[in-house]
């Protein structure tokens, strides 16, 4: 060996050093969050067996499926095509490339909060000014993300062997792949811009842009073969074929990918100083339009907001569109009907599915409400905050901007999406619009909580997204498993009327009202009293 490659060798075990301590710091720090996204993705894919034997239990219910998906373009686009009656297969077909795109929002957040959002607060200045190499950092993110890649395609593998083994491993190892793709895209985009929320965002967009692709190239063809399929990874893992004559080849696309973006994430990091981007954020005017605190939390916010309106009125034109041919997919199986029914009330299978799809984009305003208040406990660790609250600014003043965008934006965010489904569907205007606002208050409730957790207790604000989490399960995976209604009462979503087509309840409606501001006036109320934290 050589003095050349032995030199080579240790600059590169510098750059890496401290990588085991701060994985281990940041596994500790997601001791929360990793655990609740991963069951929650499993328990949803796991789920499906039983349900698909109710839904398609008779040879004739499983061929009149493979007949509606290979003629039916529009339900292709919502969950891609079926290339097997088995029920390994159909399950791989249902929850695919749902369970992937919820394994990419993992892994994006897992790895943007251990890079972008250290180097964003000042905190990782302080690490790498220590005993910690340059990529040190991004490895331990990188590392996060693979362990909840690992625990979710160990989980799912083992859930659903008893259907057979090969296709097994092949759903969580294609999950595992989908989550390591985003994973080391969130990499670069956290080396490009200089804001964690922008990182976030254009992440997002990248997993939208996969799902858009992947649903446009299953429209077009009923066996995957499409090229914008093939561009993007959701169609990879639709086209790994789990329980359908695996094309075990598929996994190869998967691990170049993230070597690829991988190698571009490493040499973007070592190419510029801690804190800094490769693309700035433009200074912007310290008095006039932002001469206030709400003006500085628009400011903020606004990008975040713009961007979940225009995904939620483009995801109700999509579902609009579906709503026809959704409903004549279930209308002759009791057994999908009855869990449209039990999602989304029992007036007839179309309002049914549009009631389904307007509380599950509820369920996911969720998870941009706590992302949004969240962003007050940012603003607090970071040190922002504190310069601001040393003037003639308040704090209930400050958090009020904030929160004005958090629940102001959802409601902008269900006006958008009902105006997306009219776009879609074309008829029954009204009481679709009613059917999304109607949802507000069950947002607010979990917006709320998360108000809550950050007046009284900022270390714990993070359990927020928990919360999100369980709400998330109990909508998409109670009715599935026919839950106990004491189970589904445990979500806010639980007790909203089921509109269109159901009666109008005011009672529940305006108790979640209450609920949400009392838990916001508490939250502001801690808040108010305790030591800001940093």
């Amino acid at each position: 060996m050589t003095a050349t490659s032995l030199t080579l060798r240790g600059a590169g075990a510098r750059q890496l050093a401290g990588t085991g301590t701060l994985l281990r710091f940041a596994l500790r720090r997601d001791r929360v969050l990793i655990p609740v996204w991963v069951a929650v993705n499993t328990l949803m894919v796991l789920s499906m067996p039983n349900t698909l034997k109710t839904l398609y239990g008779t040879r004739a219910q499983r061929d009149d499926l493979m007949h509606q998906m290979a003629t039916n373009s529009s339900l292709r686009a919502l969950v891609g095509p079926v290339f097997d009656d088995s029920l390994g297969a159909l399950t791989a077909w249902r929850v695919g490339v749902y369970a992937g795109a919820l394994a990419a929002v993992t892994s994006l957040l897992v790895v943007i909060r251990h890079t972008r959002d250290e180097e964003e607060s000042g905190r990782q200045e302080l690490v790498v000014s220590g005993m910690v190499g340059r990529r040190a950092p991004l490895t331990a993110g990188l590392l996060a993300a693979a362990v909840a890649s690992g625990a979710l395609a160990l989980l799912v593998a083992g859930g659903l062997a008893g259907h057979g083994g090969a296709g097994a491993v092949a759903l969580g190892l294609g999950l595992a792949g989908v989550g390591m793709v985003f994973a080391t895209l969130a990499a670069i985009v956290a080396q490009l811009t200089e804001s964690a929320r922008l990182a976030r965002g254009l992440t997002a967009a990248g997993l939208g842009a996969a799902f858009v692709l992947r649903a446009a190239g299953d429209s077009s063809t009923d066996d995957g073969s499409s090229v914008l399929t093939w561009l993007s990874p959701l169609g990879w893992l639709e086209n790994l074929r789990p329980y359908a004559r695996e094309r075990w080849w598929v996994l190869l696309l998967f691990a170049a990918a993230a070597l690829v973006q991988g190698v571009v994430a490493y040499e973007l990091a070592g190419r510029r100083d801690t804190g800094m981007s490769f693309l700035p954020t433009r200074p912007g005017p310290a008095s006039g339009r932002l001469g206030t605190a709400s003006a500085l939390a628009r400011r903020l916010q606004r990008g975040a907001l713009l961007g979940w309106s225009a995904g939620f009125f483009l995801a109700g034109v999509v579902y609009g569109g579906l709503t026809d041919g959704a409903a004549d997919l279930v209308r002759d199986n009791d057994k999908a009907r009855q869990i449209f029914e039990r999602m989304g009330g029992r007036s007839g299978i179309t309002d049914s599915f549009l009631a389904s799809m307007t509380g599950m984009l509820g369920l996911i305003a969720a998870l941009y409400v706590v992302a949004s208040v969240l962003r007050l406990h940012g603003e607090e660790t970071s040190g922002r905050a504190e310069p601001l609250l040393a003037n003639a600014v308040g704090r209930l003043r400050w958090a009020g901007g904030h929160l004005a965008l958090a629940f102001g934006g959802t409601v902008l965010i269900m006006v958008l999406t009902g105006l997306g489904f009219a776009v879609g569907y074309g008829k029954e205007v009204g009481p679709i619009m009613a059917a999304c606002v109607v949802q507000v208050p069950a947002v607010w409730v979990v917006g709320g909580v998360a108000v809550l957790l950050y007046g009284f207790v900022p270390r714990a604000a993070q359990a927020a997204w928990g919360v999100a989490g369980a709400v998330l399960l109990i909508g998409w995976v109670g009715p599935a498993l026919n839950a106990p209604r004491a189970v589904l009462d445990l979500s806010p979503f639980g007790h909203l009327p089921k509109l269109p087509g159901g009666s109008m309840e005011w009672t529940p409606v305006l108790v979640l009202l209450v609920l949400s501001v009392a838990l916001v006036a508490a939250g502001l109320a801690g808040l108010r009293r305790r030591d800001m934290t940093t």
